[in-house]
């Protein structure tokens, strides 16, 4: 990429919330595509009115990955210049994050402009597409993952406003979707039926008969409303025997070790639109 390069994208609003992410972070952190890659570039995708979420990403996966380095790109030259501002306030020493943070910003969008023409290793865009028509989707895939490392991935996906639900997509370098993960708050949760209010934008639209994710979301909502007898155990007891009733009802739930967190996974296959 170089600097001639236009910029392919629309400005987003730019909703930004301390913590708002954190769910999908730790999940990225957790990942093999970050843990195994030589080179850990992460890009945040339209990080929004400031680049908190940059440096949070960076602060979670520095656990995982000393090394890491998260690029944070945005349309909006204000935003960048404001995020720039942040990052001297860090380098000051200011606030929580560390000084020695590598986070740095720059203007782009879909095309992901990288200095050295570097391939990242993840490139995360949340509450980025939800704000595109559906028929949008997979081209903006396409250009997002035409620039990852070829064992690389893109994390897509969206979430309500203070990060308590949560969904998303994982999409391979060919711009292929993966998985579907739903990650939800636990507590005081009254139906996980409300991880369809926060479906990815290529998902939304097809919670309706007929369609697998809507078949997904009812069998999950169904199977909570029948283990409300674990609830006197506490809601992750709750949760987990929701996602046992579903894995021997034939379900592909995957790995259990986030079930704890309020998460789940299934291959693409299950949700795919029809």
């Amino acid at each position: 990429m170089t600097r001639s390069d236009p910029v392919v994208g629309q400005v987003t609003r730019g909703t930004t919330n301390t913590n708002r992410l954190r769910r999908v972070d730790r999940w990225i952190a957790r990942h093999p595509v970050l843990r195994r890659t030589p080179d850990p570039l992460v890009v945040d995708l339209g990080y929004g009115a400031s680049g908190v979420t940059a440096f949070e990403l960076e602060a979670r996966l520095r656990r995982a990955r000393p090394d890491v380095e998260v690029l944070g790109l945005e349309i909006d030259p204000a935003r960048v210049a404001r995020a720039r501002a942040q990052l001297e306030q860090v380098r000051d020493g200011s606030g929580v994050f560390a000084a020695d943070a590598r986070v740095s910003f720059a203007r782009g969008g879909f095309e992901v402009p990288v200095p050295g023409d570097r391939r990242p290793a993840v490139i995360r865009a949340f509450n980025v597409l939800r704000q595109y028509d559906e028929q949008d989707v997979r081209a903006a895939w396409e250009r997002m993952a035409s620039r990852l490392r070829p064992d690389g991935m893109l994390v897509e996906g969206t979430c309500d406003e203070l990060g308590r639900v949560s969904t998303w997509i994982e999409v391979g370098p060919d711009a292929a979707p993966r998985s579907l993960t739903v990650s939800l708050r636990l507590a005081e949760l009254d139906s996980p039926a409300i991880a369809a209010e926060r479906l990815p934008k290529v998902l939304i639209h097809r919670n309706v008969d007929g369609e697998r994710v809507h078949d997904v979301i009812s069998a999950l909502d169904r199977e909570w409303t029948r283990a409300v007898a674990a609830s006197s155990f506490g809601p992750v007891q709750r949760w987990r025997a929701t996602l046992e009733a579903l894995v021997a009802a034939g379900w592909p739930i995957g790995s259990r070790s986030r079930w704890r967190l309020g998460e789940f996974t299934v291959p693409w296959q299950a949700v795919a639109p029809r």
